[in-house]
């Protein structure tokens, strides 16, 4: 007899508006699809987007939907799953946790997903996280930062250390006319940076300082080795373009520079990264897609989610705020001349870190394979 197919609810922040948090959710529906028959819906700030972009049967805009709609939706679950990424921050931890809590009262089992947390300085905040996930079936994270986050919070609960589900995509391939519509041309070495907006996630950033030092670390890279460099937004909607934009009116060899235009699927941008000679990069996403396809590269990492993953690779950065264009472009010269022994680096280590990112679905299999155990149906996982 078939098994009937799990509801599986996920809820992040997803809607199109970040092509990190679409790696995230695309990686996640791709390991489901491929370990169990699975109903999925996502609780998304665009359903249309979130339709089009993933193979899931209902996206539902949930944060619109009052208290009593939405614990109809959260309901209708076998097991929700919260995360992945960066999620659980001062800002935006309530909102998150709704659904969890709505979980809890209607008897629905959640798994935290390979998250990130912090900054989480409130107390009320703290409090309230640790009440809610000291509930729920198994905690994942992403980096050891956001353990000692959760465990400083409260959470008396076992948190698991996985990776970020990214890890774990295969790219696309790009429209053929892609890098002619870009304007990218094949003569010249392709060198990637990505900047981001100073939001909720990294308060502490001065944009006039890190403007001006990729700027300046910009024209050092196209003087230096007569190359082209290419700006990549992450965050699709504006803020990435926007700081993109306003880096390259900073620079002298701004005719140079390229910010890309085109709409890409996370698995396309993931294609398209292959084709740099080296990267400069703050988004995790970007600096993730880079090691997928072997491409050396320098990180500013403005937070500690960039942090814990430059320690899995064993890439040595120091934090941005100490970061002087001097020092970053000696650290970039030097990184250029030994790109080799970062490829190794890079593909040495890699293997582990997608091993962890296997493991958060293996325990969302766990969860599954109990929840049918405990209800007495019939199958398994």
């Amino acid at each position: 007899m078939s098994m009937q197919p799990y509801r599986i609810g996920i809820s992040g922040s997803y809607g199109g508006l970040n092509l990190g948090d679409e790696a995230i959710l695309e990686s996640i529906v791709r390991q489901l699809r491929a370990s169990v028959p699975a109903e999925i819906t996502v609780f998304t700030r665009d359903s249309e987007d979130t339709l089009r972009r993933h193979d899931v049967n209902h996206a539902v805009l949930i944060r619109q939907m009052t208290r009593e709609e939405a614990r109809a939706e959260v309901g209708k679950l076998d097991l929700l799953i919260l995360g992945g990424g960066g999620i659980l921050y001062d800002r935006d931890v309530e909102l998150y946790l709704r659904e969890v809590a709505l979980a809890h009262e209607a008897q629905v089992p959640v798994v935290v997903y390979a998250i990130s947390a912090g900054p989480l300085n409130e107390p009320s905040n703290r409090k309230v996280l640790a009440k809610h996930l000291n509930s729920v079936a198994a905690i994942t994270v992403r980096d050891r930062q956001a353990m000692k986050i959760l465990e400083e919070a409260g959470v008396q609960k076992e948190i698991l250390l996985t990776a970020d589900p990214a890890l774990l995509l295969t790219p696309d391939t790009l429209p053929a006319d892609a890098l002619t519509r870009e304007g990218l041309d094949a003569e010249h070495w392709l060198i990637g940076f990505s900047v981001r907006e100073p939001g909720p996630a990294a308060p502490d950033m001065d944009i006039e300082h890190y403007h001006a030092l990729l700027a300046n670390t910009a024209d050092f890279m196209v003087a230096r080795l007569d190359a082209n460099v290419v700006f990549v937004p992450m965050e699709l909607k504006k803020l990435d373009v926007q700081h993109s934009h306003a880096v390259v009116a900073r620079m002298q060899y701004a005719p140079r520079a390229t910010v890309l235009k085109g709409e890409y699927t996370a698995t396309q941008m993931l294609g398209l990264v292959s084709r740099f000679q080296f990267g400069v990069g703050m988004r995790l996403h970007f600096l993730i897609f880079a090691a997928l396809q072997n491409v050396p590269f320098v990180a500013l990492p403005y937070a500690s989610k960039v942090q814990g993953f430059l320690e899995d690779l064993d890439i040595p950065m120091p934090p941005l705020r100490d970061v002087t264009t001097g020092g970053l472009i000696a650290h970039i010269d030097r990184a250029w001349d030994r790109q080799g022994e970062i490829r190794e680096r890079i593909a040495a280590r890699l293997p582990a870190l997608q091993e962890r990112a296997r493991e958060t679905n293996r325990v969302v299999l766990s969860v599954l394979s109990q929840i049918r155990t405990t209800a007495g149906i019939a199958g398994g996982v």
